[in-house]
C-alpha cells in the first residue's frame, strides 16, 4: 500500500492530477494504519508519508488554483458590471 501511495502521488503530479492525488491520500492512510497495527513488523512508513505529502500538496494547489480562477473571473465580472453602469 505504501508503494502504491508513493506511485500514485507521483502520478498525481504528472499524468493523473486529481485522481492520482486522491488515490495517494487514501492508500497512504491505509498503509500507515496497517503499519501501526502490525507494531513495526511491516516497513514503508516513509513511503506512505511521501505519498501523503505529494497527494495533499497537489490537492491544496488545485484548490488554490480554482480559488484564483474564481477570484480573477469574479473580479473581472464585477469590473465589467461597474464599467457598464458608468456608461
Amino acid at each position: 500500500m505504501a508503494i502504491i501511495s508513493l506511485v500514485a502521488g507521483v502520478l498525481g503530479w504528472t499524468v493523473l492530477p486529481m485522481l492520482g492525488s486522491i488515490v495517494a491520500i487514501v492508500t497512504g492512510h491505509l498503509a500507515r494504519s496497517e503499519i501501526r497495527r502490525d507494531n513495526g513488523n511491516v516497513e514503508g512508513d516513509g513511503l506512505a508519508i511521501a505519498g501523503l505529502v505529494l497527494g495533499y500538496a497537489m490537492v491544496a494547489l488545485a484548490v488554490l488554483a480554482v480559488l484564483a480562477i474564481l477570484l480573477f473571473f469574479g473580479g473581472l465580472a464585477a469590473f465589467l458590471a461597474l464599467a457598464g453602469n458608468w456608461g
